[in-house]
């Protein structure tokens, strides 16, 4: 029988991670808003450069606070890597975005986690346990039911047929992310993944900008410094979260991010919501409760 103290001790090891990640999620529903608003501006292209700029600016202090942390050739490798994939998958996404509201377009990519269980095993390892898979077919039916809601709200034109598109491919690549993001997690610390993959980024759009750059005004540099801001609060806790839980237990959790997408798409683009969304978070709320469980083996 296994001691109480201990059973505290491993809740307390798996909650901590999770309320990371739920935190990063937040913050990066939020950042969506943001540069989705700096986007229908400035294009995807400029606004994606001008808040990666900004948040290597942002970063680069807390950078040498931690005395300046340098990764090996190898590990810096990844840094690009998975730089190049958060690249397409947010070109792709904010391209989608911009063309249909911001709970639609999360609705749509939250089939990710589903492949990021896989992309798990084959990358990382990882044994795919039973509760892990009903957590994650619970958030996808959630997801079904707000589509469902949302996508017989009205019809939709090419326009929107091609943000949808762009939204179902950036969710192949986000789930990729997703399990890279826990190997990286694994060979770095939160501080230097940050500064790398704004930085890495910032360089591969500016390899591109003379194709699509705008001249920015006041009022989308400050989404844009906003956007860099939640971005880096972002990467810190979900580097952090990586680092100590397994990709399968805290991927369900990304389906929380529905819910601060569709607060804000309310509170900024007048976006509303309606009984599916009720009913989906309800469905997404029990999904993630059965993901993070912790079993008696975890303790």
């Amino acid at each position: 029988m296994p001691h109480p103290l201990a059973s505290s001790s491993g809740r307390a090891a798996t909650l901590l991670p999770v309320l990371a990640v739920v935190a990063g999620i937040a913050a990066f529903s939020v950042m969506d808003a943001t540069m989705k608003a700096a986007s229908l501006t400035l294009g995807v292209g400029t606004a994606l450069l001008l808040r990666n700029v900004f948040g290597t600016l942002l970063t680069v202090p807390l950078w040498l606070a931690k005395g300046r942390p340098t990764p090996s050739r190898n590990v810096a490798l990844f840094h690009f890597q998975r730089s190049c994939v958060t690249s397409v998958m947010a070109a792709l996404f904010f391209y989608g975005l911009v063309r249909i509201p911001m709970a639609e377009g999360m609705a749509i990519s939250f089939f990710a986690p589903i492949i990021a269980l896989y992309f798990a095993a084959l990358l990382l390892g990882e044994t795919i346990r039973p509760r892990a898979i009903v957590a994650a077919v619970l958030g996808l039916v959630g997801m079904v039911v707000i589509g469902a809601d949302r996508f017989g709200a009205g019809e939709y034109g090419v326009e929107a047929i091609k943000g949808t598109l762009a939204i179902v491919l950036s969710a192949v690549f986000y789930a990729l992310n997703l399990v890279m993001q826990r190997k990286q997690a694994l060979l770095a610390g939160p501080v230097e993944i940050a500064l790398f993959q704004n930085l890495n980024v910032a360089l591969l759009f500016a390899l591109f900008a003379p194709f699509y750059w705008t001249a920015p005004d006041a009022v989308s540099v400050t989404w844009t410094v906003l956007g860099a801001a939640l971005a880096t609060i972002a990467l810190l806790f979900l580097s952090w979260g990586y680092a100590r839980a397994e990709a399968q237990v805290l991927v369900p959790v990304e389906y929380t991010g529905f819910l601060w997408a569709a607060l804000m798409g309310w509170l900024v683009f007048g976006e509303s919501l309606g009984i599916g969304v009720v009913a989906g978070a309800a469905l997404i709320v029990v999904g993630c409760y059965i993901g993070t469980r912790p079993t008696q083996n975890d303790t």
